[in-house]
Protein backbone atom coordinates (compact mmCIF):
# COMPACT_ATOMS: atom_id res chain seq x y z
CA UNK A 1 0.00 0.00 0.00
CA UNK A 2 3.37 2.22 1.02
CA UNK A 3 4.33 1.30 -2.29
CA UNK A 4 1.42 2.02 -4.54
CA UNK A 5 0.70 5.38 -2.67
CA UNK A 6 4.16 6.66 -3.35
CA UNK A 7 4.95 5.31 -6.61
CA UNK A 8 1.62 5.74 -8.58
CA UNK A 9 1.77 9.35 -8.15
CA UNK A 10 4.98 10.22 -9.43
CA UNK A 11 4.83 7.36 -12.03
CA UNK A 12 1.89 9.83 -13.59
CA UNK A 13 3.45 13.06 -13.43
CA UNK A 14 6.57 11.65 -15.15
CA UNK A 15 4.62 9.85 -17.90
CA UNK A 16 3.06 12.80 -18.94
CA UNK A 17 6.82 14.56 -18.84
CA UNK A 18 8.52 11.82 -20.82
CA UNK A 19 5.25 12.47 -23.39
CA UNK A 20 5.86 16.28 -23.36
CA UNK A 21 9.47 16.23 -23.66
CA UNK A 22 9.19 13.69 -26.88
CA UNK A 23 6.14 14.87 -28.35
CA UNK A 24 7.84 16.94 -31.02
CA UNK A 25 9.74 14.41 -32.51
CA UNK A 26 6.27 13.16 -34.01
CA UNK A 27 4.53 16.55 -34.27
CA UNK A 28 7.75 17.92 -36.13
CA UNK A 29 6.80 17.90 -39.75
CA UNK A 30 3.07 19.77 -38.74
CA UNK A 31 5.05 22.15 -36.47
CA UNK A 32 7.21 22.49 -39.89
CA UNK A 33 4.76 22.85 -42.38
CA UNK A 34 2.15 25.27 -40.29
CA UNK A 35 4.95 27.68 -39.00
CA UNK A 36 8.05 26.94 -41.55
CA UNK A 37 10.38 26.44 -39.08
CA UNK A 38 14.31 25.48 -40.05
CA UNK A 39 15.85 22.92 -38.11
CA UNK A 40 17.76 25.66 -36.19
CA UNK A 41 14.60 26.23 -35.13
CA UNK A 42 12.84 23.04 -34.97
CA UNK A 43 15.53 22.61 -32.68
CA UNK A 44 15.54 25.64 -30.80
CA UNK A 45 11.43 25.72 -29.97
CA UNK A 46 12.04 21.52 -28.83
CA UNK A 47 15.18 22.24 -26.80
CA UNK A 48 13.80 25.10 -24.21
CA UNK A 49 11.86 23.17 -22.44
CA UNK A 50 15.21 21.84 -21.65
CA UNK A 51 16.39 25.07 -21.11
CA UNK A 52 13.80 25.84 -17.86
CA UNK A 53 13.57 22.92 -16.81
CA UNK A 54 17.93 22.70 -16.38
CA UNK A 55 17.38 26.73 -15.05
CA UNK A 56 14.91 25.97 -11.78
CA UNK A 57 17.16 22.45 -11.18
CA UNK A 58 19.28 23.99 -8.68
CA UNK A 59 16.32 26.32 -6.46
CA UNK A 60 14.01 22.61 -7.11
CA UNK A 61 16.87 21.25 -5.02
CA UNK A 62 16.39 23.40 -2.23
CA UNK A 63 12.34 23.09 -2.47
CA UNK A 64 12.53 19.74 -2.27
CA UNK A 65 14.62 18.99 0.76
CA UNK A 66 13.31 21.97 2.56
CA UNK A 67 8.97 21.66 1.58
CA UNK A 68 9.35 17.98 0.42
CA UNK A 69 8.31 16.35 -2.86
CA UNK A 70 4.57 16.84 -2.30
CA UNK A 71 3.91 20.39 -2.71
CA UNK A 72 6.55 20.55 -4.71
CA UNK A 73 5.49 18.64 -7.50
CA UNK A 74 1.56 19.13 -7.49
CA UNK A 75 2.10 22.79 -7.74
CA UNK A 76 4.78 23.04 -10.68
CA UNK A 77 2.72 20.50 -12.11
CA UNK A 78 -0.17 23.32 -12.33
CA UNK A 79 2.20 25.54 -14.62
CA UNK A 80 3.02 22.42 -17.03
CA UNK A 81 -0.90 22.70 -17.92
CA UNK A 82 -0.33 26.46 -18.12
CA UNK A 83 2.65 25.54 -20.73
CA UNK A 84 0.40 23.53 -22.97
CA UNK A 85 -2.79 25.19 -22.95
CA UNK A 86 -0.81 27.72 -24.01
CA UNK A 87 1.02 25.88 -26.68
CA UNK A 88 -1.99 24.65 -28.08
CA UNK A 89 -3.50 27.99 -28.56
CA UNK A 90 -0.51 29.59 -30.06
CA UNK A 91 0.08 30.34 -33.79
CA UNK A 92 3.48 32.18 -33.48
CA UNK A 93 7.07 30.75 -32.79
CA UNK A 94 7.44 32.93 -29.92
CA UNK A 95 3.90 31.55 -28.15
CA UNK A 96 4.77 28.22 -28.91
CA UNK A 97 8.35 28.84 -26.86
CA UNK A 98 6.73 30.34 -24.32
CA UNK A 99 4.50 27.53 -24.04
CA UNK A 100 6.59 24.66 -24.04
CA UNK A 101 9.35 27.15 -21.71
CA UNK A 102 6.29 26.78 -19.20
CA UNK A 103 5.86 23.10 -19.72
CA UNK A 104 9.80 22.39 -18.63
CA UNK A 105 9.32 24.54 -15.50
CA UNK A 106 6.50 22.62 -14.36
CA UNK A 107 7.82 19.09 -15.03
CA UNK A 108 10.65 20.00 -13.60
CA UNK A 109 10.06 18.02 -10.22
CA UNK A 110 8.86 14.81 -11.63
CA UNK A 111 11.65 12.94 -11.51
CA UNK A 112 13.65 14.76 -9.11
CA UNK A 113 10.84 14.77 -6.19
CA UNK A 114 10.69 10.74 -7.01
CA UNK A 115 13.78 10.63 -6.16
CA UNK A 116 13.35 12.37 -2.92
CA UNK A 117 10.43 10.66 -1.79
CA UNK A 118 12.50 7.48 -2.85
CA UNK A 119 15.24 8.54 -0.49
CA UNK A 120 12.60 9.30 2.12
CA UNK A 121 10.85 6.28 2.06
CA UNK A 122 12.63 3.43 0.74
CA UNK A 123 16.23 1.85 1.84
CA UNK A 124 19.27 2.96 -0.01
CA UNK A 125 19.87 -0.59 -1.57
CA UNK A 126 16.62 -0.46 -3.19
CA UNK A 127 17.27 2.43 -4.79
CA UNK A 128 18.40 1.71 -8.04
CA UNK A 129 15.50 -0.65 -8.80
CA UNK A 130 13.06 1.77 -7.45
CA UNK A 131 14.64 4.50 -9.62
CA UNK A 132 14.63 2.38 -12.50
CA UNK A 133 11.05 1.31 -11.83
CA UNK A 134 10.42 5.49 -12.09
CA UNK A 135 11.65 5.61 -15.39
CA UNK A 136 9.86 2.81 -16.71
CA UNK A 137 7.08 5.38 -15.94
CA UNK A 138 8.89 7.92 -17.81
CA UNK A 139 9.18 5.32 -20.77
CA UNK A 140 5.79 4.32 -21.06
CA UNK A 141 5.08 8.11 -21.17
CA UNK A 142 7.24 8.41 -23.97
CA UNK A 143 5.90 5.43 -25.84
CA UNK A 144 2.68 6.85 -25.99
CA UNK A 145 4.45 9.67 -27.82
CA UNK A 146 5.67 7.64 -30.69
CA UNK A 147 2.78 5.39 -32.83
CA UNK A 148 -0.05 6.22 -30.59
CA UNK A 149 0.31 9.83 -30.65
CA UNK A 150 0.93 9.59 -34.67
CA UNK A 151 -2.61 7.48 -34.31
CA UNK A 152 -4.17 10.26 -32.73
CA UNK A 153 -3.33 12.97 -35.34
CA UNK A 154 -5.54 10.82 -37.42
CA UNK A 155 -8.59 12.07 -35.23
CA UNK A 156 -6.76 15.40 -33.98
CA UNK A 157 -4.28 17.97 -34.89
CA UNK A 158 -1.00 18.51 -32.55
CA UNK A 159 -3.11 21.49 -30.87
CA UNK A 160 -6.36 18.99 -29.55
CA UNK A 161 -4.03 17.09 -28.40
CA UNK A 162 -1.97 19.63 -25.99
CA UNK A 163 -5.67 21.15 -25.02
CA UNK A 164 -6.17 17.53 -23.62
CA UNK A 165 -2.70 17.13 -22.24
CA UNK A 166 -3.47 20.19 -19.84
CA UNK A 167 -6.36 19.00 -18.31
CA UNK A 168 -4.66 15.74 -17.38
CA UNK A 169 -1.39 18.04 -16.29
CA UNK A 170 -4.40 19.11 -14.00
CA UNK A 171 -5.52 15.97 -12.81
CA UNK A 172 -2.19 14.68 -12.32
CA UNK A 173 -1.31 17.78 -9.80
CA UNK A 174 -4.82 16.75 -7.72
CA UNK A 175 -3.30 13.13 -7.75
CA UNK A 176 -0.25 13.92 -6.14
CA UNK A 177 -1.51 16.53 -3.36
CA UNK A 178 -3.96 14.06 -2.43
CA UNK A 179 -2.89 10.57 -2.71
CA UNK A 180 0.79 11.21 -1.52
CA UNK A 181 1.96 10.81 2.10
CA UNK A 182 4.24 12.85 3.77
CA UNK A 183 6.73 12.78 6.47
CA UNK A 184 5.60 15.11 9.42
CA UNK A 185 7.27 17.55 10.52
CA UNK A 186 9.40 17.55 7.69
CA UNK A 187 9.56 21.21 7.22
CA UNK A 188 10.77 22.34 11.21
CA UNK A 189 12.98 19.76 11.25
CA UNK A 190 15.05 21.57 8.11
CA UNK A 191 18.04 24.06 8.47
CA UNK A 192 18.19 27.58 7.47
CA UNK A 193 17.66 28.46 3.89
CA UNK A 194 20.66 30.24 3.75
CA UNK A 195 22.51 27.04 5.52
CA UNK A 196 20.86 24.94 2.51
CA UNK A 197 22.10 27.10 -0.18
CA UNK A 198 25.64 27.22 1.49
CA UNK A 199 25.18 23.46 1.58
CA UNK A 200 25.44 23.46 -1.97
CA UNK A 201 29.15 24.08 -1.80
CA UNK A 202 29.65 20.71 -0.23
CA UNK A 203 28.27 18.73 -3.54
CA UNK A 204 30.17 21.37 -6.34
CA UNK A 205 33.18 21.04 -4.26
CA UNK A 206 32.96 17.18 -4.18
CA UNK A 207 36.16 15.56 -6.51
CA UNK A 208 33.17 12.59 -6.41
CA UNK A 209 30.68 14.38 -8.03
CA UNK A 210 32.76 16.27 -10.51
CA UNK A 211 34.72 12.62 -11.42
CA UNK A 212 31.49 11.51 -13.69
CA UNK A 213 29.36 14.57 -13.70
CA UNK A 214 30.52 15.53 -17.10
CA UNK A 215 30.61 12.00 -19.20
CA UNK A 216 26.94 11.60 -17.52
CA UNK A 217 25.35 15.35 -18.46
CA UNK A 218 26.56 14.57 -21.67
CA UNK A 219 25.41 11.13 -22.29
CA UNK A 220 21.80 11.78 -21.01
CA UNK A 221 21.75 15.25 -22.63
CA UNK A 222 22.69 12.90 -26.29
CA UNK A 223 20.09 10.75 -25.59
CA UNK A 224 17.66 13.12 -24.77
CA UNK A 225 18.49 15.05 -27.96
CA UNK A 226 18.31 12.13 -30.22
CA UNK A 227 15.44 10.53 -29.01
CA UNK A 228 13.03 13.38 -28.51
CA UNK A 229 13.78 14.84 -31.76
CA UNK A 230 16.82 14.24 -34.30
CA UNK A 231 16.25 10.05 -34.29
CA UNK A 232 12.92 10.09 -36.80
CA UNK A 233 14.44 12.81 -39.25
CA UNK A 234 17.61 10.57 -39.50
CA UNK A 235 15.74 7.64 -39.79
CA UNK A 236 13.99 9.65 -42.85
CA UNK A 237 16.50 11.38 -44.42
CA UNK A 238 19.61 8.30 -43.88
CA UNK A 239 18.27 5.57 -43.84
CA UNK A 240 15.32 6.57 -46.40
CA UNK A 241 12.27 5.35 -43.89
CA UNK A 242 9.03 6.36 -44.27
CA UNK A 243 6.86 8.33 -41.83
CA UNK A 244 4.84 5.45 -40.76
CA UNK A 245 7.44 2.69 -40.53
CA UNK A 246 9.89 5.69 -38.54
CA UNK A 247 7.12 6.06 -35.68
CA UNK A 248 7.38 2.64 -35.47
CA UNK A 249 10.74 2.00 -35.13
CA UNK A 250 10.56 5.05 -32.71
CA UNK A 251 8.02 2.81 -30.54
CA UNK A 252 10.48 0.28 -30.80
CA UNK A 253 13.36 2.44 -29.29
CA UNK A 254 11.06 3.48 -27.06
CA UNK A 255 10.48 0.33 -25.32
CA UNK A 256 14.11 -0.10 -25.55
CA UNK A 257 14.52 2.42 -23.20
CA UNK A 258 11.80 0.94 -21.28
CA UNK A 259 13.63 -2.09 -20.79
CA UNK A 260 16.62 -0.62 -19.90
CA UNK A 261 15.45 1.47 -17.27
CA UNK A 262 13.76 -1.48 -15.84
CA UNK A 263 16.67 -3.98 -16.21
CA UNK A 264 19.70 -1.88 -15.65
CA UNK A 265 18.24 -0.82 -12.15
CA UNK A 266 17.38 -4.68 -11.50
CA UNK A 267 21.12 -5.40 -12.85
CA UNK A 268 22.65 -2.97 -10.42
CA UNK A 269 21.06 -3.90 -7.39
CA UNK A 270 22.56 -7.85 -7.89
CA UNK A 271 25.83 -7.14 -9.32
CA UNK A 272 26.59 -4.71 -6.34
CA UNK A 273 25.17 -7.65 -4.05
CA UNK A 274 27.18 -10.37 -5.74
CA UNK A 275 30.57 -8.45 -6.22
CA UNK A 276 30.77 -5.21 -4.73
CA UNK A 277 29.75 -3.03 -7.74
CA UNK A 278 28.61 0.28 -7.46
CA UNK A 279 26.01 1.62 -9.92
CA UNK A 280 28.62 4.39 -10.89
CA UNK A 281 30.72 1.67 -12.58
CA UNK A 282 28.07 0.01 -14.41
CA UNK A 283 26.30 2.99 -15.34
CA UNK A 284 29.85 4.15 -17.16
CA UNK A 285 30.06 0.39 -18.70
CA UNK A 286 26.30 1.40 -20.42
CA UNK A 287 27.37 5.09 -21.42
CA UNK A 288 30.62 3.51 -23.48
CA UNK A 289 28.36 0.95 -25.33
CA UNK A 290 25.86 3.81 -25.88
CA UNK A 291 28.55 5.83 -26.92
CA UNK A 292 29.85 3.35 -29.49
CA UNK A 293 26.30 2.59 -31.05
CA UNK A 294 26.09 6.20 -32.28
CA UNK A 295 29.66 6.05 -33.37
CA UNK A 296 27.71 3.41 -36.00
CA UNK A 297 25.01 5.84 -36.18
CA UNK A 298 27.48 8.95 -37.15
CA UNK A 299 29.51 6.54 -39.94
CA UNK A 300 25.96 5.98 -41.39
CA UNK A 301 25.40 2.22 -40.89
CA UNK A 302 22.07 1.57 -41.81
CA UNK A 303 21.96 -2.05 -42.44
CA UNK A 304 19.67 -3.32 -39.47
CA UNK A 305 17.52 -0.18 -38.52
CA UNK A 306 16.11 -1.65 -36.15
CA UNK A 307 18.97 -2.78 -34.27
CA UNK A 308 20.44 0.50 -33.80
CA UNK A 309 17.40 2.68 -32.60
CA UNK A 310 17.18 -0.85 -30.05
CA UNK A 311 20.59 -0.48 -28.68
CA UNK A 312 20.63 3.39 -29.07
CA UNK A 313 17.31 3.29 -26.59
CA UNK A 314 19.14 0.43 -24.33
CA UNK A 315 21.92 1.69 -23.45
CA UNK A 316 20.89 5.73 -23.56
CA UNK A 317 19.13 5.19 -20.34
CA UNK A 318 22.50 4.16 -18.20
CA UNK A 319 23.23 7.58 -17.04
CA UNK A 320 20.14 7.02 -14.86
CA UNK A 321 22.14 5.18 -12.76
CA UNK A 322 24.72 7.69 -11.33
CA UNK A 323 21.78 9.55 -9.61
CA UNK A 324 21.75 6.35 -7.53
CA UNK A 325 25.01 5.97 -7.38
CA UNK A 326 24.92 9.20 -5.65
CA UNK A 327 22.34 8.53 -3.26
CA UNK A 328 24.43 6.09 -1.78
CA UNK A 329 27.72 7.99 -1.35
CA UNK A 330 26.03 11.60 -0.22
CA UNK A 331 24.37 12.14 2.71
CA UNK A 332 20.33 11.68 3.03
CA UNK A 333 19.63 15.41 3.55
CA UNK A 334 21.59 16.70 0.45
CA UNK A 335 19.95 13.95 -1.85
CA UNK A 336 17.74 16.39 -3.31
CA UNK A 337 20.53 18.80 -4.06
CA UNK A 338 22.95 16.34 -5.41
CA UNK A 339 20.43 14.72 -7.93
CA UNK A 340 18.83 17.90 -9.19
CA UNK A 341 22.04 19.45 -9.23
CA UNK A 342 23.34 16.50 -11.79
CA UNK A 343 19.74 17.13 -13.43
CA UNK A 344 20.57 20.40 -13.96
CA UNK A 345 23.75 19.69 -15.80
CA UNK A 346 22.03 16.87 -18.19
CA UNK A 347 19.25 18.96 -18.85
CA UNK A 348 21.49 22.17 -19.89
CA UNK A 349 23.27 19.54 -22.09
CA UNK A 350 20.50 18.71 -23.79
CA UNK A 351 19.24 21.80 -24.41
CA UNK A 352 22.61 22.85 -26.02
CA UNK A 353 23.14 19.49 -27.70
CA UNK A 354 19.27 19.12 -29.22
CA UNK A 355 19.38 22.73 -30.27
CA UNK A 356 23.61 22.50 -31.37
CA UNK A 357 22.66 19.36 -33.81
CA UNK A 358 19.84 21.54 -35.59
CA UNK A 359 22.76 24.51 -35.94
CA UNK A 360 24.82 21.75 -37.52
CA UNK A 361 22.44 20.48 -39.81
CA UNK A 362 21.42 23.85 -41.09
CA UNK A 363 24.43 24.59 -41.85
CA UNK A 364 24.05 22.24 -45.09
CA UNK A 365 21.68 22.69 -47.96
CA UNK A 366 18.08 21.25 -47.69
CA UNK A 367 16.75 18.05 -49.86
CA UNK A 368 13.83 18.03 -51.43
CA UNK A 369 12.93 15.85 -48.98
CA UNK A 370 14.31 16.79 -45.63
CA UNK A 371 18.35 17.36 -44.91
CA UNK A 372 21.47 16.41 -46.21
CA UNK A 373 22.49 13.11 -45.10
CA UNK A 374 26.07 14.41 -44.20
CA UNK A 375 25.31 16.89 -41.70
CA UNK A 376 23.63 14.52 -39.59
CA UNK A 377 27.15 13.03 -39.96
CA UNK A 378 29.04 15.88 -38.91
CA UNK A 379 26.35 17.07 -35.75
CA UNK A 380 26.14 12.72 -34.40
CA UNK A 381 29.63 12.93 -34.65
CA UNK A 382 30.10 15.71 -32.88
CA UNK A 383 28.16 14.12 -29.90
CA UNK A 384 30.54 11.03 -30.11
CA UNK A 385 33.62 13.24 -29.60
CA UNK A 386 31.91 15.04 -26.71
CA UNK A 387 31.28 11.88 -24.53
CA UNK A 388 34.32 10.29 -25.70
CA UNK A 389 36.22 13.10 -23.70
CA UNK A 390 33.61 12.36 -20.83
CA UNK A 391 34.93 9.07 -20.46
CA UNK A 392 38.48 10.15 -20.78
CA UNK A 393 37.42 12.12 -17.66
CA UNK A 394 36.49 9.84 -15.56
CA UNK A 395 39.21 7.52 -15.86
CA UNK A 396 41.64 10.42 -15.79
CA UNK A 397 40.01 11.25 -12.50
CA UNK A 398 39.21 7.71 -10.90
CA UNK A 399 41.90 7.28 -8.73
CA UNK A 400 40.89 10.52 -6.99
CA UNK A 401 37.13 9.15 -6.74
CA UNK A 402 38.19 5.99 -5.14
CA UNK A 403 39.93 8.22 -2.19
CA UNK A 404 36.92 10.43 -1.90
CA UNK A 405 34.30 7.90 -1.73
CA UNK A 406 35.81 6.28 1.36
CA UNK A 407 36.61 9.44 2.82
CA UNK A 408 32.89 10.47 2.41
CA UNK A 409 31.51 6.76 3.18
CA UNK A 410 33.59 7.07 7.10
Amino acid sequence: MLFARVYLPFALGYAISYFFRNANAIIEADLVRELGLGPAELGLLTSVYFFSFAAFQLPLGILLDRYGPRRTEAILLLFAAMGAWIFSQSDSLLGLIFGRLLIGLGVSACLMAAFKAYVIWFPSERLPMINGLQMVAGGLGALGATTPLQSALSFSDWRGIFAILAIITVFSAIIVWGLLPEKQNAVEQQPELITQFKEIGKVFRSPVFWSIAPFAAISGGTNMAIHGLWIKPWLRDVAGIGVDSAAQLLFAMTMASITGFLSLGIIAERVSQLFDFRPITIGVFGMTLFLLTQSAMAYGWISSPLLLVILLGFFGTSSILIFAGYAQIFPKNLSGRVSTILNFLIFVSAFILQWGIGVIIEMWPPTGSGYDPESYQAAIGALVLLQAAGLAWYFFFNNSVKSSVERLST
